[in-house]
């Protein structure tokens, strides 16, 4: 009996081996990088197929990448991550906003005067309370740096209207939303409305 338990755990071990595909890690040469992912600086939108391999040929998704460098696999995957989700948000929602300020100043005597000007431009990119719901990542990739940090490349794309696998989902919680809130609104109704004819009922003369 335990020598078939014994194989049987061996078969299963073996199977695991067989089916596993480790991923290896580039390192990174020379004091700078040279060679980014390709896909990472293509225009996706020019690519066939994209946006997934799909027979409708309305399907249209929009595409965002970030790469960010940590000690922590995980972590620079994550921020890579947000980085692309940023972008992806910045084409939904993005909103640019210019403030331009001007400063004049006369400095000396009254028969020697100087103008000193100083001019200042500041842009701000603002992106407020953008949703990002069902997007997919379409290619990853991880480089080790010659610090030994792990540089995390993540390629995210964002399926628009029906395709978008959260469509649905996000339809029918808003539906199930707005009747729990009606049917809320009705028991509230029915219980004042007895309340209300009870007292009537104890106030009416006999």
């Amino acid at each position: 009996m335990n020598k078939l338990i014994l194989l049987m755990s061996a078969l299963v071990l073996t199977g695991c081996n067989q089916t596993m595909k480790m991923y290896s890690i580039k390192a990174e040469t020379g004091d700078s990088m040279r060679e980014v992912p390709a896909w990472y600086m293509s225009d996706h939108s020019t690519v066939e197929n994209a946006c997934g391999k799909t027979k409708e040929e309305k399907r249209q998704c929009i595409f965002g990448v970030g790469t960010s460098v940590s000690p922590d696999l995980n972590l620079a995957i994550e921020k890579a991550k947000m980085l692309a989700k940023a972008e992806l948000a910045d084409m939904i929602k993005g909103e640019m906003n210019k403030q331009s300020k001007q400063f004049i100043t006369e400095l000396g005597k009254t028969e020697k005067r100087t103008v000193v000007t100083e001019a200042e431009s500041i842009l701000v990119n603002e992106i407020a309370k953008t949703p990002v719901r069902g997007y997919e990542v379409f290619a990853q990739d991880v480089t080790l740096t010659r610090q030994g940090y792990y540089r995390a490349w993540i390629g995210l794309r964002l399926p628009m209207g029906e395709f978008n696998k959260m469509y649905n989902y996000t339809v029918e919680q808003a539906v199930n939303a707005y009747s729990t809130k009606t049917e809320d609104k009705n028991v509230f109704d029915d219980f004042m409305s007895s309340i209300e004819e009870g007292e009537n009922e104890n106030n009416s003369v006999q």
